[in-house]
């Protein structure tokens, strides 16, 4: 059957993306499910809003982690297929898991593993972005969309001198996605009410 292993690399690619580590750390590791607490999303910030620097620091590395060992599925495969397009379902699989009723994060961490596979100098750039704005403003969200903004500036920027117009057509729906996940958010940050992450200082 033509394109049977693109099928797969697919499938696998979403399931991965559909494993839920907030709910896993939460439940195995503290008895709580952090659907019930702070934002309710299975995300790496609410899993560090709700249980802490440890959980969220394992969330975070698999939330990533999924994202980059989906997006090398071709290597595994032996397939042409692009890595920037087989880590998609994975980060639609976070977004909406089949394994927590398709309610899932809003997709950041499970981009970044994607992107450090795919374009490693873009994943540097973005990942900058991210770490300054935090430093400042101490605010994960503020912090994903000026990241996404960035990152959709810089690759249509790319593609348009380089030509390469598959980054164009997967990132700038992408980036556009993160932002709109984040809308709750940009709210929040107008208001004045959005939680911001107490960096450098000691959980009391």
């Amino acid at each position: 059957m033509p394109y049977m292993t693109e099928i797969i690399i697919i499938l696998i690619s979403y399931l991965l993306g559909a494993i839920p580590f907030a709910l896993i750390v939460g439940k195995l590791g503290y008895k709580v499910d952090v659907r019930e607490h702070g934002s309710g999303n299975l995300g790496t910030t609410n899993t560090f809003r709700v249980l802490g620097k440890k959980a969220g620091t394992l969330v975070l590395l698999g939330d990533m982690g999924k994202g980059l060992v989906a997006a090398l599925l071709p290597l595994l495969f032996g397939s042409e297929m692009s890595l920037l397009l087989a880590g998609i379902p994975a980060i639609i699989g976070h977004s909406y898991p089949v394994f927590a009723k398709f309610k899932g994060g809003k997709s950041v961490a499970t981009s970044a593993g994607v992107l450090l596979a795919a374009f490693p100098w873009f994943f540097v750039v973005v990942v900058g972005t991210f770490l300054v704005t935090l430093f400042v403003s101490k605010m994960v969200s503020l912090s994903s969309m000026a990241a996404a903004a960035v990152g959709l500036l810089t690759v249509v920027t790319y593609g348009v001198i380089a030509k390469d117009w598959l980054p164009l057509i997967v990132i700038v729906p992408l980036a556009l996605f993160i932002i709109i996940k984040h809308r709750t958010n940009w709210q929040r940050i107008r208001s004045g009410t959005e939680p911001k992450v107490p960096l450098f200082q000691k959980r009391k």
